[in-house]
């Protein structure tokens, strides 16, 4: 219908705000714009400016006809009971839920604020202390060093003193007290008293008089080096990132601190003990590509290892699935409740009570090459963790572990490791989070990979300042190309042949250029003569020995490790992906005639 303006009160204005006059007539919609007419507009939701510019109606305009009709209003809506409890419930819920998330909000602000002042790679870290050399070991000078972690959750309202009592045994109750009252041990950087109740989100913090592990003085030596990568070969028992109680006894710092070797990005891992091909990428584009590559499985990837007894002839494959029996130490075992992975096993060789065995493994999970050889009945001779009693009478032998739960594994390990002092385990462990014992698990932050590497992740830059890049090998590593090209032809025959008849020749073979070349390597090729940074003093500086009157370790005197403590006879031989292949020498014990005795 049409309904006619009234020209009052379409005229009607007063200072600032039209006034619109109260209706009881229906409110009624434009047919075209669906806009209120301004008669029955609800005033309570409307304000009309004191000066609107309205164009002049044209001659079109005023032929068309203004057509309104009645808005129909729904007064109340029909709900059945149940649906108005659940409206009820919903509008109840949400309301409980806002005050949770503005917290939830203002906690993720402070932990990230917190997290900015936690200890990083940077020049201040990598010069807080140096390297030196003696028996065979590069150690590292004692030196204070500040351990930080955010509160569990299971820790929440617990006293700071109950929590350290409990979950750091490394030292009595009474030495934490200690270091609350001295202000070492604090909360969000500020000092707490005894009786201060944790709570979410609090970042703890323990300055320590901080002693790292020895590692083996051996080189790391450079197999590929350009403006995108960085390969190296890595010696065992070396990390290649900071954990548990290593830190300037790494990979990444050595390269850091004696080489300018900074910005790395590791796009995989090694386990401590195993030796071998370690790449590096020197932008995160870079990383990222190696990465995918991995994860993708483009990346063929051949280890050489020596196992007890003597391996059955021809290509052996294991499929049994793995699973992770804990985290926090870092053990697997076989298991139907497992991922699925693969690896294929080929005899080398064997001296009589040891053979070598070319392994292959075509999935990626944790330890997969050392538990599918446990399986199998043929454990890495020297492996700490996999060849040992605490897996039953077997074991581990065909999935034997002798009726143990995982919960009883699990603790067994821990017992026997703090009472043989293991160096093998590689893990995630609480233990060793603040003040580490000497007999402390491993602890490796952040995700927990596989020896072989394809569950790979690119971490952060090993260093937050940028140095200038060394220059590209190329033709400047004579020596190397020497080396490749005597080891190549002879280690490819006796991989690839499906043959085993002349494998012990060919292997014999590989032994021998690797001693040559390894002989080679030392005189020449190290990281220093490919970078153009030569090696710092490593001779022992009493004067940088520092001493805390309150350090447990100050007070005690440790054996150095024995050779045989720092290898383990896993070795990442090959690395092949889409345009590309890097491979190392082989160790020593990779001879088929190697024997044990030969380390003494």
């Amino acid at each position: 219908m049409s309904v006619p303006a009234n020209e009052a009160e379409a005229k009607m204005e007063c200072d600032g705000v039209a006034q619109l006059p109260a209706s009881s007539e229906p409110r009624l919609r434009h047919a075209q714009t669906q806009h209120g007419h301004y008669s029955t507009v609800d005033e309570e939701n409307i304000v009309v400016l004191q000066r609107c510019y309205t164009p002049p109606p044209t001659e079109e305009d005023a032929g068309k006809e203004v057509v309104w009709f009645e808005e129909v209003i729904v007064s109340e809506i029909i709900m059945t009971e149940k649906e108005k409890t659940k409206l009820v419930s919903t509008e109840k819920r949400k309301a409980d839920e806002s005050e949770p998330v503005k917290d939830l909000k203002k906690a993720k602000l402070e932990t990230k604020a917190l997290k900015a002042k936690r200890p990083g790679f940077t020049d201040e870290r990598y010069h807080e202390t140096s390297y030196y050399i003696e028996n065979g070991l590069r150690k590292v000078y004692p030196y204070y060093f500040t351990f930080t972690t955010f509160t569990k959750g299971r820790w929440v309202g617990e006293k700071i003193l109950d929590v350290f009592a409990r979950e750091f045994r490394a030292h009595p109750a009474e030495e934490y007290e200690r270091c609350i009252k001295a202000g070492t041990l604090t909360v969000n950087y500020e000092k707490v008293p005894t009786d201060y109740r944790l709570k979410h989100n609090d970042l703890l913090a323990n300055i320590v008089h901080r002693h790292e592990v020895p590692v083996t003085s051996q080189p790391i030596t450079i197999v590929h080096m350009d403006d995108d990568i960085v390969v190296v070969n890595k010696p065992a028992s070396i990390p290649v990132h900071p954990c548990g109680r290593y830190r300037h006894n790494t990979v990444v710092f050595i390269l850091a601190k004696e080489y300018n070797l900074k910005n790395l990005r590791t796009i995989h891992r090694l386990d401590r003990l195993t030796s071998g091909l370690l790449l590096f990428g020197r932008s995160p584009k870079k990383a990222r590509q190696m990465e995918h590559q991995i994860r993708n499985r483009q990346v063929q990837k051949e280890y050489i290892c020596r196992v007890e007894g003597e391996f059955p002839d021809g290509i052996i494959e294991c499929k049994e699935p793995i699973e992770v029996v804990s985290y926090k130490i870092g053990v697997c075992k076989v298991s139907p409740k497992g991922k699925e992975c693969t690896t294929t096993f080929q005899k080398l060789g064997f001296n009589g009570s040891s053979s070598v065995v070319l392994c292959k493994p075509l999935t990626g999970r944790m330890h997969q090459i050392r538990v599918h050889l446990q399986y199998l009945g043929y454990p890495v001779v020297n492996d700490p963790l996999y060849n040992h009693d605490v897996f039953g009478p077997a074991k581990g032998r065909g999935g034997d572990i002798g009726g143990k739960s995982d919960e009883q594994l699990v603790k067994d390990l821990i017992n026997i490791h703090n009472a043989e002092n293991w160096l093998g385990i590689d893990g995630d462990s609480e233990l060793s989070m603040f003040k580490p014992m000497k007999n402390d698990l491993d602890d490796v932050k952040g995700q927990i990979l596989s020896d072989d590497d394809s569950e790979s992740v690119s971490r952060e830059a090993s260093p937050c300042s940028e140095s200038p890049r060394p220059v590209s090998l190329g033709s400047e590593s004579p020596h190397e190309n020497m080396c490749a090209s005597m080891l190549v032809p002879n280690t490819l025959s006796a991989v690839s042949s499906a043959g085993i008849s002349n494998s012990n020749s060919a292997v014999s073979a590989v032994g021998t250029n690797t001693i040559l070349c390894s002989r080679m390597q030392s005189q020449k090729v190290t990281v220093a003569t490919q970078t153009g940074h030569e090696s710092p003093d490593l001779a022992f500086n009493p004067d940088k020995m520092t001493t805390d009157k309150h350090c447990y370790e100050c007070k005690v005197r440790y054996r150095d490790p024995k050779p045989q403590d720092l290898v383990m006879y896993l070795h990442a031989w090959k690395y092949k992906g889409p345009g590309w292949e890097y491979e190392t020498e082989l160790p020593e014990w990779a001879r088929v005639d190697w024997q044990d005795n030969e380390f003494e």
